[in-house]
């Protein structure tokens, strides 16, 4: 089941995008619950493990009966073969750290969005030739924020999202977004646990901060 709404105008409105894995399924449903609690309508799962296939349809299952304005996406997709996998399974996104046609055209065909992993000038060009209206710049602690400021008005009409390197500080987000972000991409800064955390309201608490300073642009 995808949810009848559309990706890029939900990462628009929600620009916070927890990007995570976890070998275990009840770990995964434990973190998407906590950061949708958090305002989080955008989450990035990773095909980084053995268990990614089996969890993500865990993670789609519970957010069809539970959480019906979550947008559940798939990221670390390199081939066709993956991508087939996880939109028969109802990813709603697909997330690429490279650019490539037939990634572009399988994600066309079946109307799923495409954001690819761009690191030059060339490759930005050549997702936006493919049709790719969002583009990932990664990793972002190696691009940095001058990256973006200088290459931006090439691209006046892409949409950038830098994933890798973004903090969760006011002035990490802040640089972002004066440089010109559409959303952000938070990995393993996010998911930091605390000392002596029993359950997950730390992550509830760090996704509310991080929406409530996105949202202050």
């Amino acid at each position: 089941m995808n949810i009848e709404k559309n990706p890029l105008k939900v990462i628009q409105d929600y620009p916070v995008i927890p990007v995570y894995y976890n070998e275990n399924a009840q770990t995964c449903i434990e973190v998407l619950k906590a950061s949708y609690a958090g305002g989080v309508r955008v989450f990035e799962f990773t095909n980084r493990g053995q268990n990614a296939l089996q969890n993500f349809k865990a993670l789609l299952a519970y957010r069809n009966e539970h959480l019906s304005d979550m947008q559940l996406g798939i990221g670390t997709i390199k081939t066709v073969a993956q991508a087939e996998a996880y939109i028969e399974l109802g990813a709603d996104f697909i997330v690429s750290p490279i650019v490539r046609a037939d990634l572009a055209k399988i994600s066309a065909a079946h109307h799923i969005l495409w954001i690819p992993g761009c690191m030059t000038p060339t490759e930005i060009n050549l997702a936006e030739e493919l049709g790719a209206p969002l583009v990932k710049l990664f990793p972002g602690d190696t691009l940095g924020t001058g990256f973006l400021k200088a290459i931006k008005p090439l691209f006046p009409n892409l949409k950038f999202m830098p994933t890798g390197g973004v903090d969760v500080t006011k002035e990490s987000i802040d640089s972002w977004l004066s440089a010109g972000v559409t959303a952000l991409g938070f990995g393993s800064k996010l998911f930091q646990q605390p000392e002596n955390a029993n359950d997950y309201n730390w992550l509830t608490e760090r996704c509310q901060l991080l929406m409530s300073l996105v949202h202050k642009k």
